[in-house]
């Protein structure tokens, strides 16, 4: 037996044919779907990129116990496991963030590994521009800002060495896993992962590809093939919207082409009779939708976690098939570790996709998922429920490692001065770990509150439930999940969830209550926030020493004198900041404003 992943990053299951798309040119997607069972309710895991393959490796709820960060030494290893039981396992890529300190000891569980360099703002190779630009910036290296400026730079680049489609990450990444399948195809005992880095964003690609979307000449907008994660701006039009997203189509346009060499592949060399091939993503991405652009500063809707999955078994030669089960990246390396008929280690918590496969039995009724220090959430297909932490407990979130690395560099000197060594967790093989208090999104996820979705009869998710009962039974269900998990417990108490009973409706409600107190400021006296005017304010307090506070306060009274009980909104707080600061410190202020004020 032999098994082929064909892993991309950032593929979005609404641009591809198999799963209702009719404009976005994927006819090996659907040729993929004739030969193959298709997967209606796959979800995601841990988010974003790394956290996703560390799932993909260690089968476990990740995203409760760290954030981004490499494969632990207590972690099992799907390819590791194959590889001690006598099955090579070859890894070839073009994901940059292998590469890097936040996820530096994936590749080395293969036998071997293949790197193709070049995408985003990889730090590959070096031109005037860089070295200009690090003798201009020096210690500001480490800023944002400045970080954001060096990857784009970084990224022209790369470009600049891409001339033609043969010199993209994504061509060399498949010629490299094809010439894999041509060397190995009459052998046997192999597992090949082909992951490319593509569809991600920046949307580039070569000028055949985008001329398969004719609109995208005739756009005069400003909008780039790298959206920011941001909200989408007043001024961004329908047309902006609409050439990025065909950018975006354009480069999944190329993506299906590579898709349909492997396909080739094995009807060239009859690789259906003995070989499983798994196509699959980590998450997709906000092109606008919810009026957003990206993924991680929002709970992970729809677009983002509801992922597209294809398996062919070589075993039932299932073909042109759906299946409506719930399934997850736990499932994976279970599913593969079972195929290949070697022993599954007891800390992996996924299921085998087999039964699923071959006899339409489900294997799971509902699916854990969310980024680490954010929402947690859960489905059971039919609702998503997404918790928000309480207001005064966001930050009562670690992370709890023996690798401490973020996704470029070390834990800091301070952090790791505040780390203590926590007991064993649940796996980590008897070891003791760090715990070092989390570092989360500029973007509070209390700002969006706790919701509730029907993604049945709202797949769109405009529409939140308000059901106090039926929020009460996804909250059990959510806990539930969370015990399998081995969540630790202070994600129970940032959450304002019990562990030891039932939560019923009247939990719900009152918790709505003591939240809204919680999280209304008192210092304009006893008036109601509005939500939007709630999100701004947690972020100055979180932000601003506590003297310019109490002056933005005293101006927001001034400016409310005569009307001092009424809602204070956004709008308050906007003309305060008019009046606190010269006009040209305002723009930056005011849009950081608007957008930490998003409750949606």
């Amino acid at each position: 037996m032999k098994a082929i992943m064909v892993m991309y990053d950032t593929l979005c299951r609404s641009f591809l044919g198999p799963y209702g798309n009719d404009w976005v040119k994927t006819p090996s997607f659907n040729r993929l779907a004739d030969n193959s069972v298709t997967f209606e309710r796959n979800y995601v895991c841990s988010l974003p990129c790394m956290p996703a393959r560390r799932d993909l490796h260690n089968s476990r709820v990740n995203f409760l116990q760290r954030d981004w960060g490499p494969l632990e030494p207590f972690d099992d290893s799907m390819p590791e496991e194959l590889k001690k039981h006598g099955i090579y396992t070859a890894l070839v890529s073009d994901h940059y963030h292998y590469w890097e300190d936040g996820g530096c000891t994936y590749h080395s569980r293969y036998n071997s590994w293949i790197c193709h360099r070049g995408q985003e703002g990889d730090f590959c190779r070096a031109d005037r521009s860089m070295v200009k630009l690090t003798a201009e910036y020096k210690d500001r290296m480490k800023d944002p800002q400045t970080a954001g400026i060096l990857r784009k730079a970084q990224d022209q680049a790369n470009r600049s060495r891409q001339v033609t489609e043969s010199d993209m990450p994504q061509a060399r990444t498949f010629a490299d896993g094809l010439a894999f399948l041509e060397e190995n195809a009459d052998t046997d005992n192999w597992f090949l992962q082909i992951e490319t880095f593509d569809p991600h964003e920046p949307f580039f690609t070569q000028p055949d590809w985008q001329s398969l979307y004719p609109e995208l000449a005739e756009y005069t907008g400003n909008k780039t093939d790298w959206p920011g994660y941001d909200p989408v701006r007043p001024q961004e039009t329908q047309e902006d919207i609409a050439y990025v997203r065909r950018l975006y189509a354009a480069l999944t346009s190329m993506c299906d082409f590579y898709l349909g060499k492997v396909l080739d592949c094995m009807d060239k060399h009859d690789l259906w009779k003995d070989t499983m091939l798994i196509v699959n993503t980590d998450h997709g991405f906000l092109l606008g939708e919810h009026d957003w652009w990206g993924k991680t500063v929002m709970p992970a809707y729809e677009e983002i976690s509801h992922t597209p999955l294809f398996i062919y078994d070589p075993v039932s030669r299932c073909h042109g098939q759906r299946r409506s089960g719930l399934t997850c990246p736990l499932d994976l390396p279970v599913t593969l570790l079972d195929f290949f008929g070697v022993p599954v280690p007891d800390d992996m918590q996924g299921h085998s996709l087999l039964p699923l496969i071959r006899e339409n039995k489900p294997v799971r009724d509902s699916v854990l998922f969310g980024f680490h220090a954010s929402h947690v959430a859960v489905t059971d297909g039919q609702y998503t429920y997404f918790r928000a932490p309480l207001a005064g407990q966001s930050a009562n979130c670690f992370d709890y490692t023996l690798m401490p690395t973020h996704m470029r560099e070390f834990f800091s000197i301070e952090d790791l001065r505040k780390a203590e060594f926590a007991d064993p967790l649940p796996n980590s093989k008897g070891c003791r770990v760090l715990k070092v208090p989390a570092k989360g999104c500029y973007i509070n996820p209390v700002n969006f509150g706790t919701k509730l979705y029907d993604v049945e009869k709202d797949p769109r998710q405009t529409c939140p439930v308000d059901d106090a009962h039926l929020e009460a039974r996804m909250a059990n269900l959510l806990v539930r999940e969370m015990k399998k998990a081995d969540a630790p417990l202070e994600q129970y108490i940032r959450l304002g969830l019990p562990q030891d009973r039932e939560i019923t409706s009247e939990d719900i409600l009152s918790c709505r209550i003591e939240e809204e107190a919680a999280d209304t400021p008192d210092c304009l006296g006893q008036v109601k926030w509005t939500k939007e005017a709630r999100n701004i304010w947690r972020a100055w307090a979180q932000m601003m020493p506590p003297e310019a506070l109490e002056a933005a306060s005293g101006t927001m009274l001034q400016l409310r004198a005569g009307h001092a009980e009424k809602e204070v909104t956004a709008d308050d707080i906007v003309a305060a900041v008019k009046v606190m600061l010269p006009p040209e410190q305002q723009q930056q202020i005011l849009y950081f404003m608007m957008t930490v004020a998003r409750a949606d």
